[in-house]
């Protein structure tokens, strides 16, 4: 989940009043109408008089977005990276428990020091959780957190086997106060959980 905001869009013959969200990989506004743009389709984006205007295969696309609209064109034209939203930074201690993506994993490794194993105070935690039933182990890994550790639970987006409240609540039982969600993947979405800074 990115940037959102209340605003007016105009594209071709349609206007009208909603929601635009930045996400990592869309674009998107429901409102009046609804519009979803991949990012990886636009072709051009500029802020003009507190305008964002995009170009995408469809037309043009105009977000009134005031002075909202410069930083969205740029973080169109210039994304951070899935591993600058997650915080990587190079020779960190990573675990990853139950992912289940090859790409993520090799570019970790170039990165951060990898492992599959739980270690007794764990700077990073990645835990991959296709179902509800899979976050009972979310307990064990908060415990194996560092005190200024961070566990990023990986979750599948709309899917009826686990939902974003779920993962939110396993956190929280577990002692942990969720601070950040990205979008992990077209697919996928990780969320945060650090241990209270009056706990640490």
């Amino acid at each position: 989940m990115g940037a959102e905001t209340r605003c007016r869009v105009r594209f071709g013959k349609q206007s009208g009043e909603g929601r635009a969200l930045l996400e990592t990989h869309e674009l998107i506004f429901r409102g009046d109408f609804r519009l979803v743009i991949p990012l990886k389709e636009v072709r051009g984006a500029k802020a003009v008089g507190g305008e964002l205007r995009v170009k995408f295969p469809e037309g043009e696309a105009i977000f009134e977005l005031g002075p909202l609209a410069a930083k969205w064109a740029d973080k169109i034209l210039h994304p951070k990276s899935v591993m600058e939203k997650l915080g990587i930074k190079p020779g960190i201690q990573a675990t990853l428990i139950s992912m289940q993506d090859a790409a993520f994993e090799n570019d970790l490794a170039k990165i951060a020091t990898c492992s599959n194993r739980l270690g007794s105070a764990s700077e990073l935690i990645f835990f991959g959780a296709d179902s509800k039933k899979q976050l009972d182990r979310v307990p064990k890994l908060a415990a194996a957190l560092a005190p200024a550790g961070a566990l990023w639970i990986v979750y599948p987006k709309g899917q009826a086997s686990i939902r974003e409240t779920e993962v939110i609540a396993a956190g929280r039982a577990a002692g942990l106060v969720d601070t950040k969600v990205v979008g992990f993947s077209p697919t996928h979405t990780a969320l945060k959980f650090v241990i209270p800074s009056a706990r640490r």
